[in-house]
């Protein structure tokens, strides 16, 4: 149903049409962890018009004690059913904008900071398409549904059943994302013992933040409809390979494909903190196909920065292979378009590639790549210091990560 645009009014003829009785309104605090506040069907048109109060100062990072009611105004385009839910007495969700009362932006609103970059992109003549690849453990609960370190199966890399016991799983996740508009490529069971990975198609980078933060939602709620607990940490299990998140890329500009990868890699320490915001996130890189250096090659897995073979034109893109699921989509897709403009803006020229096993590289051959941050301490004072993230206006939002993470 998602493949239609909804406007307002349709919207409140689809909630009556449609038996749906309540309207959940969905946003995200400044760390991607989404909230909610459901309203029932009566209450469309005021929260379309005036949107729907709650206290901010309640909220982790919106720093809003003094001036603490924001609203939320839900975006029609976003409605989807939430499959799970009953067919009679309908459950439905709209990502939302947060405002001011007198209806101006909430400059925290990751959802509008995101909406700027692109807008900065847009007006250079930009188009830019970014897609996720979360991976996830799943793991056994016990008798009274809490969740275990236990993993769910032990089967390893593309694994089938019935060593594979999770493929029932991803089968229902990804129908279940199919019915809200998000549609799944592949599927399989990933290295670690319970891990698993779902993909789906790149879009731009508004759409694609609202799918990565839906994916996960919808994840955790069919793990635990079938008995799981569904893990996003970067590292549930400290001898086994971590959960990425693999940012692919693709900018709609010929000619700036090195300035693009050269921008992303000038900047990547500066805003590493935001793309492994965690403690656990430092703990996966450098390890099990997680970069650790500042390098880029072709169809090359140990590399910050891999160019894949694109089978076709369509595909052509770079992927990011440090980020985890613990960032926040909305901010990492606002940092990489920032630093992929500075890098056009600048005529930023990429190093060579790197064209070794860096896993197994003798430190000769490693020694003269840069690293990413070792820690996340070391990742937020970076980012703190930095003249790249006070330009495009993340100091504030840097200041919080520091006051609630390192």
């Amino acid at each position: 149903m998602s493949e239609k645009t909804y406007n307002k009014y349709e919207v409140m003829e689809f909630a009556d049409m449609e038996d749906v009785k309540f309207i959940r309104l969905a946003f995200c605090d400044l760390f991607g962890n989404q909230k909610n506040i459901s309203i029932m069907p009566e209450e469309l048109e005021r929260a379309f018009d005036y949107g729907i109060s709650f206290d901010a100062s309640a909220i982790k990072g919106f720093e809003a004690e003094v001036k603490s009611d924001l609203f939320l105004h839900p975006d029609p385009s976003t409605l989807t059913i939430l499959p799970w839910r009953p067919s009679n007495g309908r459950v439905v969700r709209m990502f939302c904008d947060i405002k001011y009362p007198n209806g101006t932006p909430f400059e925290k609103d990751t959802r509008y900071i995101l909406k700027k970059a692109v807008s900065a992109a847009t007006e250079k003549g930009i188009a830019c398409n970014i897609g996720a690849e979360a991976e996830f453990y799943l793991f056994k609960l016990d008798e009274d549904g809490n969740p275990t370190n236990e993993p769910f199966d032990n089967a390893e890399y593309m694994d089938i059943a019935p060593e594979d016991k999770a493929e029932n799983i991803r089968r229902e996740i990804c129908l279940s994302l199919e019915s809200m508009g998000i549609i799944p490529e592949t599927s399989h069971h990933e290295e670690g013992p319970g891990q698993n990975e779902i993909d789906f198609r790149y879009s731009d980078p508004l759409v694609s933040a609202d799918n990565d933060i839906t994916f996960k939602s919808v994840v955790k709620t069919i793990a635990m409809r079938n008995g799981a607990w569904a893990s996003f940490s970067p590292k549930p299990l400290s001898d086994c390979s971590g959960n990425g998140m693999h940012i692919n890329i693709s900018f709609g500009k010929d000619g700036y494909n090195e300035n693009i990868l050269a921008g992303i890699m000038a900047h990547i320490k500066e805003i590493t903190a935001f793309l492994n915001p965690t403690v656990e996130s430092y703990k996966r890189l450098g390890e099990k196909k997680a970069p650790k250096y500042i390098s880029w090659s072709y169809e090359n897995r140990s590399q910050l920065i891999r160019i894949p073979a694109p089978g076709s034109n369509d595909y052509k893109r770079l992927e990011l292979r440090s980020p985890d699921p613990m960032t926040n989509p909305y901010l990492a897709y606002t940092l990489l378009i920032y630093s992929a403009l500075d890098g056009i803006e600048n005529n930023l020229k990429a190093p060579e590639a790197c064209n070794i096993n860096l896993y197994n590289a003798d430190i000769s051959d490693t020694s003269t790549y840069d690293k990413l941050p070792d820690s996340l301490s070391e990742a937020l004072k970076i980012s703190a210091s930095s003249e790249f993230i006070n330009k495009i206006g993340f100091s504030e939002i840097c200041e919080i990560y520091k006051k609630y993470l390192d």
